[in-house]
């Protein structure tokens, strides 16, 4: 850096560009990027391993906005550092199609790790990001090469610290001692509602003291608009292996605009043209917006330390390559998220053998069962459970606990289902792992904002839930999910598989593994679900996600049933019913709608023929089934289900109180066709 730049100089770049993008958007958050700037300044110029022109270097340092409201903050430093990011895309912050979205989101903006709009979703990727680094480590790294050797760092305020989130993903990580994990508070003292009182009104956590507790490395009262006082507190937090990190750091937000720092003014909107003319004064900063001169864009750029750093490691990996041939190539291939070579070849051996033994178990068993094999197939699958690993059952003989040194496999995440979700969420945007993570599917509601956000990313995150129905019984209304698989459905780039047997499961866990562009919820049985014998044609047709069970004995049929997961049978058995009585008509098992819908029309138009009344059946809401069989008064379609909660009883006796039963199948069949 040239001896005339600054550290003063470098922040105040960013928040030049800060103050110009929200101006020019007339929308955005200017306070937390100026007053964080000098706290980046530190970590980006002195510490951060990265290299612009190749943001998938897979050792690089992973930097996590989890107050990703101050997204000017990262796209300034995007751009200053030398990423794919121009002047342009910042003169366009918040506009349509433009590379620099309101929240920083994955996939759109070069260098963004993570899609971080919730606050303390951040936090918990870097979370699942750090867990993942310490398990490749334990790995693959060999005594004097260490191909996977990085940070991960985070920048939260008191937003993120608020949600409850925080809670569960910090307790967590200082239990499994993430050393490399180091998060910087923004203690600014403001937040959204503080134009109408202070934040002590709501606010009054000695953070310190909670993380101490959690078993973090504390670093209390750092000054944040001292960029070396930042960098000695990062060089100190690099130096503890053993805990993750919490630097909080003092800061002025909106730093440097003269009326309005340090008010709740400054954080959600712009400053307007006088303020930033006052600021533009108060910084000493004559530049015309979005300029920055040419000394300083030189002081920032990285691309040159990038490329050297990254050339480091590819000798280093080139050395490995030599040394462990075998291991470097599982490596390459985990990082690059493809499935082993004869993936395809076991997974059919595996549905071939499921076939065979025709098991009536649960399917909560059956996926253990699919589990058995898949494990030791994928060193990716990264499992875990919220405290119900006895009862989601995906714990299996290959399954290692992960501690707090080490590796392993299984994740015990305890009663954090929120916060596993958005771990989960870490461990796949990382690289590396496939994470599955379960609970019950009724408490799928408390995570339900980190699997959006994994639809929203396309990640291969996996999301099992069991008990998935008022199937589960005696626990009663507040255990039974009736409206969770069909609101799941509805949560766009989600699949959500229901599986009606031990194939349909092992189907649903291939199918979701092989998938790359989203995630997959699985829904699992807890009371046992009968074997269903397929041709080889029919079992072909399960991963499209709806296909022809049983054809109608005789003829066309008359009508279709179409039913998913443990209410399957209860079709079947009305088929038999209706056959008997001289009226054919067809099962449909649809699994996962959701696949179901993208198959072409022409497929969809074999499996539900055209002008064919229709009947579907699950235990649970009946609004979200009146697409596949019409409206609630039409007389050619209806919906066997329950629109209230539960009971607590038996599972048998529930079926029959809420009337999901053969009988009720056979008598709308005959409704629908006016008998």
């Amino acid at each position: 850096m040239s001896a005339d730049v600054t550290d003063r100089d470098l922040a105040n770049a960013i928040r030049a560009l800060s103050m110009d993008a929200v101006q020019a958007a007339n929308s955005g958050h200017p306070g937390m990027p100026m007053g964080m700037a000098d706290i980046a300044v530190a970590l980006w110029q002195h510490h951060l391993r990265h290299d612009p022109a190749n943001p998938a270097w897979a050792d690089r340092d992973r930097f996590v906005l989890s107050n990703g409201h101050g997204s000017m903050l990262l796209y300034s430093l995007l751009h200053l550092t030398g990423y794919d990011l121009p002047i342009e895309e910042l003169r366009n912050f918040r506009q349509l199609h433009s590379r620099t979205p309101g929240h920083p989101e994955v996939g759109i903006t070069p260098g963004v790790e993570t899609t971080t709009g919730p606050l303390g979703q951040g936090i918990s990727n870097a979370v699942g990001m750090a867990l993942a680094e310490r398990l490749l480590a334990a790995e693959f790294n060999r005594p004097g090469m260490d191909i996977v050797n990085h940070h991960t760092y985070a920048f939260l305020g008191d937003g993120c610290l608020m949600e409850g989130i925080s809670h569960e993903v910090c307790a967590l990580a200082g239990t499994l001692g993430l050393g490399k994990l180091i998060a910087l508070y923004d203690d600014n003292g403001i937040s959204i509602d503080s134009e109408k009182a202070s934040i002590k009104a709501w606010y009054t956590d000695d953070v310190p003291k909670r993380f101490a507790a959690y078993g973090w490395h504390v670093i209390a009262n750092v000054d944040g608009h001292d960029t070396q006082a930042v960098h000695r507190a990062i060089l100190k937090a690099k130096r503890d292996t053993a805990r993750p990190t919490l630097i909080c750091c003092k800061t002025v937000i909106g730093k440097g605009a003269p009326n309005k720092q340090n008010t709740g003014g400054v954080h959600g909107a712009p400053l307007g043209e006088a303020e930033i003319a006052a600021a533009r004064a108060a910084l000493g900063w004559p530049h015309a917006p979005f300029e920055i001169p040419r000394e300083i864009s030189a002081a920032w750029n990285a691309r040159r330390k990038g490329a050297r750093r990254q050339n480091e490691w590819k000798k280093l990996y080139a050395n490995y390559s030599a040394a462990f041939a075998p291991q470097a190539a599982e490596f390459t291939r985990r990082m690059s998220g493809a499935l082993p070579a004869d993936y395809a070849t076991r997974v059919a051996a595996l549905l071939e053998d499921i076939n065979n033994k025709a098991e009536t178990i649960a399917t909560r068993k059956a996926s253990q069962n699919a589990l058995e094999s898949l494990v030791p197939l994928l060193p990716e699958l990264l499992g875990g459970s919220a405290d119900l690993a006895g009862s989601n059952l995906t714990m299996v003989k290959a399954s290692r606990p992960v501690g707090p040194s080490g590796g392993g496999n299984y994740v015990f995440y305890g009663v954090r289902e929120f916060g596993m979700a958005a771990i989960m969420n870490g461990l796949a945007l990382h690289g590396g792992f496939i994470p599955y993570g379960a609970t019950f599917l009724t408490f799928s509601d408390y995570a339900r904002n980190a699997i959006r956000m994994a639809a929203l990313m396309k990640l291969r995150s996996l999301f099992v839930f069991t008990h998935d129905s008022i199937g589960l019984g005696e626990d009663g209304p507040t255990h039974q999910p009736v409206e969770h698989a069909a609101s799941l459905r509805c949560i766009p780039q989600l699949d959500v598989w229901r599986p009606c047997d031990t194939l349909e499961s092992a189907v649903a866990w291939s199918a979701s593994i092989a998938r790359q562009d989203g995630p997959s919820a699985l829904l699992f049985s807890r009371q046992n679900v009968a074997f269903v014998s397929r041709d080889a044609t029919t079992r072909a047709q399960i991963e499209r996600g709806g296909y022809v069970l049983a054809e109608a004995a005789r003829g066309a049929p008359r009508a279709v049933i179409i039913a998913t997961g443990s209410e399957v049978p209860l079709a079947l058995a009305a088929q038999q019913a209706l056959a008997t009585a001289g009226i054919a008509v067809r099962v449909v098992s649809m699994p996962c709608t959701n696949v179901f819908d993208r198959q072409p029309a022409t497929y969809r138009a074999q499996v539900l023929p055209q002008g064919v009344p229709r009947v579907a059946v699950e235990a649970g809401v009946t609004d979200f089934w009146r697409k596949y069989t019409g409206a609630v008064d039409d007389a050619r379609g209806a919906v066997i289900g329950l629109d209230t909660f539960g009971e607590s009883a038996p599972a048998s006796a529930l079926y029959k109180h809420f009337g999901i039963t053969a009988e009720h199948v056979v008598s709308a069949i005959q409704r629908v066709l006016q008998l």
